[in-house]
């Protein structure tokens, strides 16, 4: 299903009565408000199916919402969820009872008055799909059902759990939602037949009702008949006949509606792709496929095969809108391997002279935490044949093999930088190796983990499932899984513009995209929109380095050099045409943004086999997005394969917590690194010796990372890269945050479960890391000096 999603809050208390008219006018809703003193407050939660079941919940303070008339083939019913509330229609007025539901055709213009703050939960569903529950299709008026007892009080049970829920369920999962409030809303709708309609007796109406159920029930049996129906409620053949005469069509009609009716939901479910078009005739009492599809075509103008196709191509529509990073639920298959990998395995061990980089006798040991000697520093630059863009995996062969203590500077570069080619691309001969992309020639073809041959989007290769340039992997000589390896950040530097045109600054750009928390929730025209911000990060100022706009432009549709057009920002490296945007100048004139120049993601290679998207952050580090991990900090994470394989990428000028909007200030940058390896049967004792997750040391503090999932892979299977998009929140990762530092602080600190939670209560500070890359993140900072008086557990230096 696809969302809408509403809020008040969202403008300035004299815009709000505007917003709100709009926004319900959309549903065929028209509220009209006295003045009152207290602010208008209003939410509005909505979604259709692709069966055209719409439903909405809705809270607000004191008004009257009049139903619009609408020519379409539709009934509605709202239950009524809390406040003071009556409905009235011009000649009668219905005091309403939370639980209770009123009901009528989508053409009646019926007034809803709340005399209070409300909720209420509205759906509106197309004759369609009540038509073989009410064979006769009789008439109906506006009515009203209580919810304090007998069939009322169930149905209103029913739609109470579909109010909150309804807004977390997909297309395949409300499908059997539908159904069931299809039959309740049938049965309520044919026990209160409009009087004026041709009446029958209340004997006859209760027969009718159970014979369908029975029919209903059985549909699967090819076997059903008239005879069977009628010997099973024990009356005559003719009688079950005139019964069903009586309401406008023959039992064999109704029972074949029947059954196409479900066999039309199954060929819209994906769930059931991997069954051919005879199966499921046969799965509902057909016996003939050729009968089926001539019976098909002749309800519904077009054959099951066209059908299906048909709502298969919506179905991809609503993947497209609704989920855009990650496999789409229902590709459940296992992404390749990277193709580089098939090529002649590259022996990490005999890499360490490798061209790519050069390594030179440290003149002396580097202090940073605890003494270790420096080994070799190599120097590891970027370019086509030394990043990988967009995945991590165990496969990917290594660039360079270090060993334990030695010194990597790594050059990285973000994914961002055509955003401006001259400022950040032109004249730098890595970057350019790394971004050239012709209709001839694509210098680096996969970005992302998904299918080469973009078979799911058409975006390109990858699919842009994972976006992030990462230089790497290194292999670090003697790691094995178990063992920790720590990442220390020695020194960084934004990466200066090529072009003599900006000689000695540097540039990076924001994109506040479709993937961000602010996305549907705009206020402004257009609603949805994009827009990249493109800033001068300052490089002299030692200390208080900042950052200044110099231009914005909204996004506009490009075409990439190979043809295919991307409405939005939804594929890595997109060759921006100057001609098409417009730059405005002098935004956020006076604003100066603090530098706090930091890596977005660093990781070691995932445990699990297959190339694992770069967005979503895990147990093995990655797409972090904390601002900390920057000069003077160090990362610790648990190696998963053999060597580590360690990446780096994702640079970024400055970032908030929570990176909002989509993306930070994302600035090329170089670090230089200290890698060193403990090994597992050495680990007792030290802070890290426990962890399962990413953890940062910086001189005062301990960084801890909670995910809304903190191994996703594992947690979700074959399922993970597309679940991981639909299923994360702010809780479960609070919670994992939570968890978390609890067991550091036993651990590490050797403090009691009660020490512990008294002092994350009043000391430790909880923080949003991101919450748009897919595994919401929460950190906890604990402070070092709440420890200077404690002496640490034994083991500890």
């Amino acid at each position: 299903m696809q969302f809408e999603q509403f809020s008040t809050d969202s403008y300035p208390v004299h815009q709000r009565p505007h917003a709100w008219r709009d926004a319900l006018h959309l549903h065929r809703l028209r509220p009209q408000m006295a003045p009152a003193a207290a602010p208008l407050y209003g939410t509005l939660t909505a979604g259709r199916s692709a069966r055209g079941v719409g439903m909405a919940r809705i809270t607000s303070s004191p008004q009257t919402i009049q139903r619009m008339g609408d020519a379409a083939d539709a009934v509605w019913l709202a239950l009524h969820l809390s406040g003071d509330a009556a409905l009235h229609d011009g000649q009668r007025t219905i005091e309403l009872a939370p639980g209770d539901i009123v009901f009528g055709p989508a053409q009646a213009q019926a007034g809803l008055d709340f005399r209070s703050n409300f909720r209420q939960f509205m759906v509106s569903m197309p004759r369609a799909c009540l038509k073989a529950r009410l064979p006769g299709g009789p008439a109906f008026a506006l009515g009203h059902l209580s919810g304090r007892a007998g069939l009322g009080r169930m149905f209103a049970g029913t739609l109470t759990a579909l109010a909150d829920a309804f807004d977390t369920l997909s297309d395949d999962e409300v499908a059997p939602v539908e159904s069931a409030l299809s039959e309740f809303i049938a049965t309520s709708l044919a026990a209160r037949q409009d009087p004026a309609s041709p009446a029958i007796s209340s004997t006859r109406a209760a027969t009718v009702h159970r014979l369908c159920q029975h029919v209903e029930a059985n549909l699967s049996d090819a076997s059903l008949s008239l005879a069977a129906v009628a010997a099973h409620e024990r009356l005559s053949e003719r009688l079950v006949q005139k019964l069903f005469e009586g309401l406008g069509q023959t039992f064999t009609a109704y029972v074949r509606q029947c059954r196409l009716e479900r066999c039309r939901a199954d060929l819209a479910n994906r769930q059931y792709g991997h069954l051919s078009i005879s199966d499921i005739c046969f799965r509902w009492g057909f016996n003939d496929p050729a009968h089926f599809s001539h019976c098909f075509r002749d309800r519904y103008s077009m054959s099951p095969r066209q059908y299906r196709q048909q709502a298969n191509e919506a179905s991809q529509q609503s993947l497209r809108k609704r989920i855009r990073r990650g496999w789409p639920s229902g590709y459940f298959e296992t992404p390749a391997e990277d193709p580089m990998a098939s090529a002649a395995r590259i022996d990490a061990r005999a890499m360490a002279d490798d061209g790519a980089a050069t390594a030179t006798q440290a003149a002396s040991a580097v202090q940073h935490g605890s003494s270790v000697i420096a080994g070799h520093h190599h120097h590891l630059p970027a370019t086509a044949q030394t990043i990988h863009w967009g995945y991590f995996g165990r496969s990917i062969p290594p660039v360079l093999t270090i060993a334990s203590g030695d010194i990597v500077t790594i050059e990285t570069l973000t994914q961002h930088a055509y955003d401006d080619h001259e400022r950040m691309i032109k004249g730098d001969s890595g970057a350019e190796s790394v971004f050239q992309w012709t209709r001839e020639h694509k210098a680096v073809d996969r970005r992302g983990a998904g299918p080469t041959d973009a078979s799911i989007y058409g975006r390109g290769s990858g699919e842009g499932f994972g976006v992030h340039i990462c230089t790497g992997p290194i292999y670090v000589k003697d790691a094995q899984p178990g063992d920790v390896l720590e990442v220390r950040i020695l020194d960084l530097a934004p990466r200066l513009a090529a072009d003599a045109k900006y000689e000695g600054r540097a540039f990076g750009s924001n994109a506040a995209a479709w993937w961000g928390f602010q996305y549907d929730d705009l206020i402004e025209e257009p609603r949805q929109r994009e827009v990249v911000t493109i800033y001068e990060v300052d490089c002299s100022s030692q200390g208080h380095a900042c950052a200044h706009a110099v231009y914005n432009f909204r996004w506009t549709p490009q075409l990439d050099p190979s043809g295919v057009l991307h409405p939005t920002i939804d594929y890595p490296g997109i060759p921006v045409d100057r001609a098409s945007i417009v730059e405005n100048h002098g935004v956020l004139q006076g604003v100066s943004i603090p530098v706090r120049p930091h890596f977005g993601v660093i990781a070691v290679a995932p445990a699990e086999t297959g190339l694992v998207d770069s967005v979503p952050p895990s147990c093995f580090g990655g797409n972090l997005d904390n601002w900390r991990i920057a000069k003077g900090a160090t990362l610790y994470l648990r190696v998963g394969v053999d060597g580590g394989l360690l990446s780096v990428g994702d640079p970024h000028a400055s970032q908030g917590d929570s990176e909002l909007c989509g993306t930070a200030i994302e600035c090329s940058l170089t670090g230089v690194f200290q890698i060193v390896l403990h090994k597992a049967d050495r680990l007792q004792g030290e802070p890290y010796a426990d962890i399962d997750y990413p953890l940062v040391e910086t001189a005062d503090e301990w960084v801890i990372h909670g995910f809304s999932h903190a191994d996703y892979l594992k947690e979700f299977g074959d399922k993970a890269r597309s679940a991981i998009y639909e299923k994360s929140s702010l809780d479960p990762a609070m919670r994992d945050a939570f968890r978390k530092t609890r067991r550091f602080l036993m651990t590490a600190m050797g403090l009691t479960e009660d020490e512990a939670i008294s002092l994350m209560s009043v000391a430790v500070d909880f923080g949003v890391t991101q919450v748009v890359d897919g595994n919401w993140g929460v950190h906890a900072v604990i402070r070092k000096s709440l420890f200077a008086g404690r002496q640490r557990p034994a083991g500890d230096d």
